[in-house]
């Protein structure tokens, strides 16, 4: 089983997702399959095919949120530094082929989104910058061959 490390605020979203959906969602798909259940012949029935098939997905996606929740160590926010890269740092670098800098904090898995700037501590790029100081320069694989990037600044 993997571990799957998060903040308390991502850990307290996740748990406020499942308790909607087994709370909300879980009992309207009930409602909808006992409707198309009513309504006669289930085996030419497109209504309830459709229903069950949501009710599959609704309990794959509770079962998955249930495993992350299960498996979670919450991270100690306080015990983050800025020495070198870790998990919930934010992290300027620069490309060295064309010197454009970005900025990204790196988050666990489940909390990351690329329109916040937040990426995945399992991605690619966040791997290659693990460990990294300021000033080192980290080699990282990408699809389209190896990336040059140079570690800008680190903080929390």
């Amino acid at each position: 089983m993997a571990v799957n490390y998060m903040t308390e605020d991502g850990f307290r979203r996740l748990r406020e997702e499942l308790a909607v959906l087994e709370t909300v969602e879980r009992p309207a798909i009930s409602r909808q399959i006992a409707e198309a259940r009513d309504k006669g012949d289930l085996s030419e029935n497109a209504e309830y095919d459709a229903a069950k098939e949501a009710q599959g997905m609704l309990e794959a996606k509770i079962a998955t949120i249930k495993n992350t929740l299960a498996n979670a160590r919450l991270i100690n926010e306080e015990s983050i530094g800025t020495e070198f890269v870790q998990i919930l740092n934010k992290v300027t670098i620069r490309n060295v082929k064309n010197k454009q800098e970005m900025t990204y904090t790196l988050v666990a898995d489940s909390e990351a989104n690329l329109k916040e700037n937040k990426i995945a501590i399992g991605t690619p790029i966040a791997q290659g910058l693990l460990g990294k100081k300021v000033g080192d320069i980290a080699e990282i694989k990408v699809p389209s061959g190896m990336m040059s990037f140079e570690i800008v600044k680190i903080s929390i």
